[in-house]
């Protein structure tokens, strides 16, 4: 048996090796052929050589790193992909289960939703993305809407554009202007005057001056509209103030053709003075009728601030007689202060001048500041009001007092 075993060995080794070196096969066959041989006389011989076991050894494990290797880098690429595969399916199955999944889902957002450590977090990160793309959604929908109307208002005002180059309107148009302007003159010369006192700039903010120009811009287009026009006086005007360059601004050119009286001097140096009527919000007095003698003077103030008591010390200061709406007596007042604006006073004081109605002129009051108007006198209103308050206040009492009877009968009295 020993004898066959040395016989095939050399046979192996004589028929193996040198093929291998003629035909230039491999370097990989000389380890499987040497391994081979070895695990055929090793089976029954263990005489052989300890070099070789551990070139034995070597070997798996060079070959061992090789392969490794090789799998990772034709694995991990299959892997990731996988991996954003598996997590774009969990996406679509929150999506379909309801939750607040994003539409869109970029591959760095997947990874970034992968890494997450917790299934909270991972919710959390999906419902910032989701708000994310609903916030872009609708960013664009305005601004889709606001295209639309932009060209909605571009159609329009084309559409008007066409229809005021027709020449009956541009004749129409002409002639009532020349209509406004003859009553504005007839009003310069025969019309009641108007004061509005222009010494309060110091008073206001930039901001203030402009909106009480703005105020005023209207209240001129308004009293020129009017059937009996006041003649509107501004006094105490001053060139180079802000009063100035902001009529300038609204009127230009048309600012010198206006048919209003502008002036540097005080109403008192106007007007005698047992004509003249200051209306402030602060006066202790209140109006009852307009009077077509009087002058009245309307403080060109805006303050967001409400400064109380301003125009009532100027129009005391100068010996002035002073009034109020009588807003209370009319109104049933809810909230905020009783100061109105200018084109608003305007709009009352020519209601009272043509009608000498109170209900009417006080409809140009904004409806959010009083719930309605008074049919009964105030005072009466205010006892029926202190009258319900005391019944509901003794019924109230009662029924207290029948509880604590109940409930504690024989240790406490109620007092």
């Amino acid at each position: 048996m020993q004898s066959a075993n040395m016989l095939l060995k050399k046979i192996v080794r004589s028929s193996v090796l040198p093929v291998a070196a003629q035909h230039g096969m491999k370097r990989d066959l000389f380890p499987l052929s040497r391994t081979l041989s070895l695990s055929l006389c090793l089976k029954q011989d263990n005489s052989c050589k300890p070099s070789e076991k551990l070139d034995l050894d070597a070997w798996k494990k060079v070959m061992k790193s090789g392969l490794q290797e090789e799998v990772s880098e034709t694995v991990s690429e299959p892997q990731e992909l996988s991996g954003l595969a598996a997590a774009r399916e969990t996406l679509e199955m929150w999506r379909l289960a309801g939750k607040s999944v994003p539409e869109n889902v970029s591959e760095e957002q997947l990874k970034t939703f992968m890494e997450c450590p917790s299934k909270s977090a991972k919710k959390k990160y999906l419902k910032y993305l989701y708000l994310k793309e609903l916030y872009k959604k609708n960013d664009k929908r305005k601004m889709e809407e606001k295209r639309e109307r932009r060209l909605e208002a571009q159609e329009q005002t084309s559409k008007t554009d066409e229809i005021q180059k027709s020449p009956f309107l541009c004749l129409w148009a002409s002639t009532m202007d020349k209509a406004y302007n003859w009553r504005a003159a007839q009003s310069m010369i025969f019309g009641q005057p108007l004061v509005f006192d222009m010494s309060y700039e110091k008073d206001m903010s930039v901001r203030e001056v402009a909106n009480a120009v703005k105020q005023l811009v209207q209240s001129e287009g308004c009293n020129r509209r009017a059937v009996d026009p006041f003649h509107i006086h501004f006094c105490n005007f001053k060139d180079d103030s802000l009063y100035h360059k902001e009529f300038l601004k609204h009127y230009k050119e048309a600012w010198g053709k206006l048919l209003i009286t502008v002036t540097e001097q005080c109403y008192t140096e106007i007007f005698p003075k047992d004509k003249l009527i200051y209306l402030t919000a602060d006066s202790p007095k209140v109006m009852k009728t307009f009077d077509h003698d009087k002058i009245y003077i309307v403080g060109s103030m805006v303050d967001k601030s409400i400064k109380t008591g301003v125009s009532l010390a100027r129009a005391k200061r100068l010996g002035l007689e002073t009034a109020a709406l009588p807003l209370d007596k009319y109104l049933l007042w809810n909230t905020g202060a009783k100061n109105l604006t200018l084109d608003q006073m305007m709009h009352i004081l020519l209601t009272l001048k043509d009608t000498a109605d109170w209900k009417k002129a006080l409809e140009f009051v904004p409806k959010r500041k009083y719930c309605g108007f008074v049919n009964k006198p105030v005072s009466e209103l205010k006892k029926t009001l202190d009258l319900v308050n005391t019944l509901k206040i003794g019924k109230r009492r009662e029924e207290l007092q029948k509880q604590f009877a109940k409930n504690y009968p024989k240790k406490y009295k109620l007092k």
